[in-house]
């Protein structure tokens, strides 16, 4: 749309079947400094504000074919048409015609014959009402740019790629509710050929967890990737610490603070070292159907200095399922009929084929809720092959 201040003349279209009324219409409207295109039909009024931008339409009621109300029904249907305002034009004084436009949309109505004051006062009311609305729309655009730069920068901040190892199948998924997300989850190599899995959920939504996300997972994987330790178990608690310390000290005025799935994992043995920080306990499904759950070995991460974290072990076995997920799968759908943890166990007990096979039948089940995601989703599920 036209991009005019006030006091600039706007770009106008008169939609009237009758001549006289048209060029009456429009020489008021030019002399007020207006540009005045004219329709002669409805018909012709739609092919003219899809050819063109227009500021604001005068748009006649009673025309033979399609009426005013139509043309107003069809622009309001209309993606591209519906922001266009739009003042209705009518020798019918009825209140009812009156509600009637404005419940199908209109900004203002003008009666017949056209007192040139009130003309005025109401087409420069409808132009200041769409100047500010244009102003929003601008604002909104620029901050959705905003977000999607953010949410391309969060993006490179996840695993460009799963990792391969020898005799595993991992996968993630990674589902934000909004353009950025508190959740993350990483992969990366730690100790000497060990593999760190995390999964971790920030408080809050939006731009200032997702800032915090970036913070927590560069925190971690700096700090467990600096050491050089044999053992697993001091690395972990190292980083965890140094991490949680960090964010408690240096940020806790602002009282952020994440839950974290942390684990080491050794590929050969499959020994599994991990602190659980007041996450979401993982489930690790053993090969003969019983369930694991690891569970919280310490507080959330940034709450306080000096918090304690232990650190806990486990093994998985051949054909064994290791899952790490957020809180935003088990609370998924209502409080009658949540997901749960629930809704992962049936779809791990129905497993077949790969982890991103089972990963794709819990995102469908989360689909097949409805509505739209009220947080994010983040897994990782880990699968020793059997043999």
């Amino acid at each position: 749309m036209n991009g005019f201040a006030s006091g600039q003349a706007a770009r106008l279209l008169v939609v009237d079947d009758n001549p006289t009324n048209c060029e009456l219409l429009s020489r008021r409207l030019a002399r007020l400094g207006h540009e005045v295109a004219i329709a002669e039909d409805g018909v012709r009024a739609l092919e003219a504000l899809r050819e063109a931008d227009y500021d604001l339409v005068l748009l006649d009621i009673t025309m033979p074919g399609m009426d005013g109300y139509q043309v107003l029904e069809t622009m309001r249907a209309d993606e591209a048409l519906c922001h266009v305002p739009v003042v209705m034009v009518s020798a019918i004084d009825e209140s009812e015609s009156v509600v009637r436009c404005l419940e199908l949309g209109a900004d203002d109505y003008l009666p017949k014959p056209f007192d040139p004051a009130v003309l005025r006062a109401r087409v420069g009311s409808s132009l200041a009402r769409k100047r500010l609305r244009d102003a929003e729309r601008r604002q909104l655009q620029a901050i959705e740019r905003e977000l999607e730069i953010g949410r391309q920068i969060q993006a490179g901040f996840l695993p460009d790629e799963i990792p391969r190892l020898d005799g595993w199948d991992l996968g993630a998924r990674f589902l934000p509710a909004r353009q950025v997300a508190g959740d993350f989850y990483d992969l990366f190599p730690v100790g000497h050929g060990g593999v760190a899995l995390v999964v971790a959920d920030v408080c809050d939504k939006g731009v200032g967890a997702a800032l915090y996300m970036a913070l927590f997972r560069s925190l971690i994987r700096a700090i467990a990737t600096q050491q050089d330790d044999v053992d697993a178990r001091a690395t972990l608690a190292r980083t965890v610490r140094a991490t949680s310390d960090y964010i408690a000290t240096v940020h806790g005025s602002a009282n952020m603070f994440a839950t974290a799935f942390v684990a080491a994992l050794e590929p050969r043995s499959g020994e599994l070292v991990y602190v659980n920080a007041g996450h979401d306990a993982p489930l690790l499904a053993r090969a003969g159907g019983a369930i694991e759950r690891l569970g919280p070995t310490g507080p959330a991460l940034g709450l306080m200095p000096g918090q304690r974290f232990g650190v806990a072990s486990t093994r998985i076995g051949p054909g064994e399922l290791l899952m790490a997920y957020t809180d935003g799968v088990t609370d998924a759908g209502s409080a009658a009929a949540p997901f749960g943890e629930a809704g992962i166990l049936a779809r791990i007990a129905q497993r077949q084929g790969s982890v991103d096979a089972l990963l794709d039948e819990i995102v469908a089940g989360l689909g097949a809720l409805g509505g739209e995601r009220s947080d994010d989703v983040t897994m990782l599920a880990v699968r020793r092959l059997p043999g």
